[in-house]
């Protein structure tokens, strides 16, 4: 991921004041002394370099961490939905169940109150139909006694 380092002279970095020393010595070591600033230079821009690269990874890092919940919110969203709507749903079958065994109770009342309205119907023709019976008997009776009174 990070190109690997290479190891840095063996020069001290130099404060502001070991730079104006350091300068006076410039006319005995020029070179040395313009090699100390490119990697005093070298450092302080890498060093920046890094700092900024640190900013933008975390920089990077939370924008992830945002859209990543962005996303779980976007599908909690539909989720919690559908959650909340299976709720409802249940609580509709068990109203329905409820008024389903309230319907089959009194459906089981009224044919058992019709059942008993046929029966009593029946008892009422069997009673009828054994009054004609015992009419038309007693008819063929007076009938017969009729005739053997008149004979």
């Amino acid at each position: 991921m990070y190109a690997p380092q290479l190891p840095l002279a063996r020069a001290s970095v130099l404060s502001p004041s070991e730079m104006d020393r350091s300068a006076s010595h410039a006319e005995f070591g020029g070179l040395e002394a313009s090699l100390l600033q490119l990697i005093n230079d070298h450092h302080h821009s890498s060093i920046r370099l890094r700092e900024h690269t640190e900013k933008a990874k975390k920089d990077a890092i939370r924008s992830a961490v945002r859209v990543s919940d962005l996303l779980v919110d976007a599908v909690n969203g539909g989720v919690q939905e559908s959650f909340i709507n299976e709720k409802r749903i249940e609580l509709e079958i068990r109203a329905l169940t409820a008024t389903i065994i309230r319907f089959a109770r009194q459906t089981d009342q009224w044919l058992a109150a019709s059942h008993a309205i046929n029966t009593a119907i029946k008892e009422i023709g069997d009673f009828e139909n054994w009054m004609k019976t015992m009419e038309f008997d007693c008819k063929s009776i007076s009938a017969a006694i009729c005739n053997i009174h008149q004979a």
